[in-house]
């Protein structure tokens, strides 16, 4: 018995062993333990928290702050890194958006572009031929709306309508700010645009499916998804990539001639004398593997040359899209899968994988050097897959990779020394986005004075910023992303392949501050349609005494753990003028374009209230009279125009 029971002992013992084990190495797995430097940077617990708010949110909600220091910062960090918290109210919202759960075959299928749709037209009589040749846009706009309502067809641009609205309420109310803002740092670098009608379509699952899943998890995973992805297929043109044709198989069919009908012969010669155009023209393209060197992995000054990315784009050719739906893109890829057998590919050397195909057909077999790395002849998908293994774990590309998130994370110039830190953990931890991330937080330069609030808001994160630090309910989120665009970034359309650039000088200029401070007195007032909020909440509902007051009150609690004396000196001139709502209007609309600032000075200030003496603008009132809040009938109340110009204000602007 005594034999049993000490048995029975060591096997509970050795259970929990290997629980604790198991957990041990899911924690190390993510990355080292979490030891934030705040205190020795002189920050108080809460300041530290505001910090990794600013950070690693779309902005801090009222009482937030105190929520995470409740929690303690690193349980939060970690929850954040993670990044499974259930988000059952999103996703009630996100329900009455279908397109963005489609799969691309699907969209083909149902958000046909207008090119085919035009065409089938055409051929079904809903078009006249003639009529568009010669221009009748109204005939021909009739015509594709029957057709389109007649077979069920949906415009393009309804499935960007719920794209845009998805992507600003999931910033706005998930619970998982960190793995949004890490979805749109990632989705900036492997930038995909919606003005290349070619990939347009294919942008929704991209983001879904490639970006929002792997943000976390080893960089290598990512690059190899997105360089199957539809969206960047299309967007770089690797899916046309094919390298020249390999001699042996004109010989082969110059062989199989002896046996042919003079129809078969005919089609072989015709087919030989094709094979040996395109041998001496080529079909390289060599835009992707450019910039999956110079903007994806190694950087401009990565250590590549011009020969490493021709040798590059031999590797990757082939590398195409599979058939999706009835009249998209892939139909060329249909006729050859057909021609092979679907269960004759693997054998054949194709590779098919979910919307990607490897075309054997298509790939330039001989031998190639990429970076010294010899590759050699005769190799199929499995070479492009090594060549961006190598790639992903290249030391420029742990050092380029670390620079672009601490530029987006601490500052727009981070020191060389926090970047070396996060390249060695890069390296050290086979590329791992989380492990890269806690080697930051770790480190002393992101708590240094010189980090705290240097980065600046883009318009994107602005009215995120606003509408979270306010409380806002949004119902029609489409009216944020037209502010977003008058104030400057128009989300998914920016046309470079570099993606936005992540500094403050390129959003801030006189027209685009006279924006967002027309933006944050439209959204305190309650102008933007569908955008509600409930102002004296955030007070506990008591009344401020005074403009002042209301300023010093509003301040604190939009923008908590600041030092905010600076801010309220000079905004509260502005608050005596009556008419200031719509001077900036006025001057944001006449103003588009202006001059290049850091942030905003007396002279914008000068320009939005149309008085040198900001002291005494407007009312007529002396400076030291302080106006007893009112509120007025509608929602054009003082209280609107002090919270607005706090959300327009150069500190709210600051991350």
């Amino acid at each position: 018995m005594k034999y049993n029971i000490r048995n029975f002992y060591l096997c509970v013992i050795l259970f929990c062993s290997a629980l604790v084990f198991s957990s041990f190495v899911r924690y190390v797995g993510v990355g080292q333990k979490l030891n934030m430097p705040y205190k020795k940077a002189g920050l108080t617990e809460q300041q530290a928290a505001a910090h990794l708010l600013s950070r690693f949110t779309y902005g801090a909600k009222v009482g937030e702050v105190d929520e995470v220091v409740k929690m303690g910062l690193d349980k939060w960090l970690k929850k954040q890194l993670e990044g499974n918290l259930e988000d059952q109210d999103l996703d009630k919202m996100l329900e009455k958006y279908d397109a963005i759960r489609l799969t691309n075959t699907e969209v083909e299928n149902i958000y046909p572009r207008t090119p085919s749709i035009k065409r089938l037209a055409i051929n079904e009589g809903y078009i006249n031929k003639d009529s568009v040749s010669s221009g009748n846009s109204k005939y021909e706009r009739d015509g594709l709306a029957a057709y389109m309502k007649a077979k069920g067809y949906k415009p393009l641009q309804e499935l960007y309508r719920q794209f845009f609205s998805q992507k600003i309420l999931r910033a706005a109310y998930t619970n998982n700010q960190f793995r949004e803002i890490m979805t749109d740092f990632w989705f900036n670098h492997f930038n995909v645009a919606l003005n290349k009608p070619q990939c347009a379509s294919y942008v929704p699952a991209y983001e879904r499916d490639v970006i929002r899943p792997n943000v976390f998890g080893n960089f290598e995973d990512l690059l190899l998804k997105t360089a199957k992805s539809p969206a960047m297929l299309l967007y770089l043109d690797n899916f046309t990539s094919s390298g020249k044709n390999d001699p042996m198989q004109n010989q082969d069919m110059e062989m199989q001639m002896a046996n042919m009908n003079p129809v078969q012969l005919k089609r072989a010669k015709e087919r030989i004398q094709k094979l040996k155009e395109q041998n001496s023209k080529g079909g390289l393209n060599e835009n992707y593997a450019r910039e999956v060197m110079e903007l994806h992995t190694l950087g401009v000054d990565g250590g590549y040359t011009q020969s490493d990315v021709t040798q590059a784009a031999r590797v990757l050719t082939g590398w195409t899209i599979a058939p999706m739906g009835e009249i998209g893109y892939g139909s060329a890829m249909r006729k050859v899968v057909e021609r092979i057998g679907e269960d004759k590919l693997e054998k054949n050397g194709f590779v098919r994988d979910g919307d990607f195909m490897f075309a054997m057909n298509r790939h330039d077999n001989g031998e190639k050097v990429v970076l010294g790395k010899k590759f050699a002849a005769g190799g199929g998908y499995e070479e492009g897959v090594e060549l961006l293994k190598m790639l992903a774990h290249h030391q420029s590309t742990a050092q380029f990779i670390s620079k672009k998130l601490a530029t987006r994370f601490v500052s727009d110039e981070p020191p060389k020394s926090l970047i070396d830190k996060m390249a060695k953990t890069f390296q050290s931890s086979n590329g791992n986005i989380q492990s890269v991330l806690i080697a930051m937080v770790n480190a002393p330069e992101f708590w240094s004075s010189d980090s705290l609030r240097e980065k600046t808001k883009s318009p994107f994160e602005l009215a995120m910023s606003a509408v979270r630090s306010l409380d806002a309910t949004i119902k029609q989120p489409y009216e944020l992303y037209s502010w977003i665009n008058k104030m400057g970034q128009q989300m998914y359309y920016y046309q470079a392949p570099t993606g936005f650039p992540d500094q403050g000088q390129y959003w801030i200029n006189t027209g685009s501050l006279l924006n967002r401070m027309n933006f944050g007195l439209a959204l305190a007032s309650q102008r933007i349609p569908g955008i509600s909020l409930n102002l004296p909440a955030m007070n506990n509902n008591r009344e401020p005494e005074s403009i002042e007051s209301a300023l010093t009150i509003y301040s604190k609690l939009i923008m908590p753990e600041r030092n905010l004396e600076e801010t309220i000196s000079r905004l509260k001139p502005m608050l005596n003028d009556p008419n200031l709502v719509q001077k900036v209007a006025n001057a944001a609309e006449q103003n588009k374009a202006g001059k290049q600032q850091d942030m905003m000075g007396r002279e914008d200030m000068e320009m939005i209230t149309g008085n040198k003496q900001t002291a005494k603008i407007g009312s007529g009132k002396k400076a030291n009279e302080n106006p007893v809040i009112k509120q007025q009938a509608g929602n054009n109340t003082m209280l609107a125009q002090v919270v607005g110009v706090i959300i327009g204000s150069p500190e709210f602007q600051r991350k």
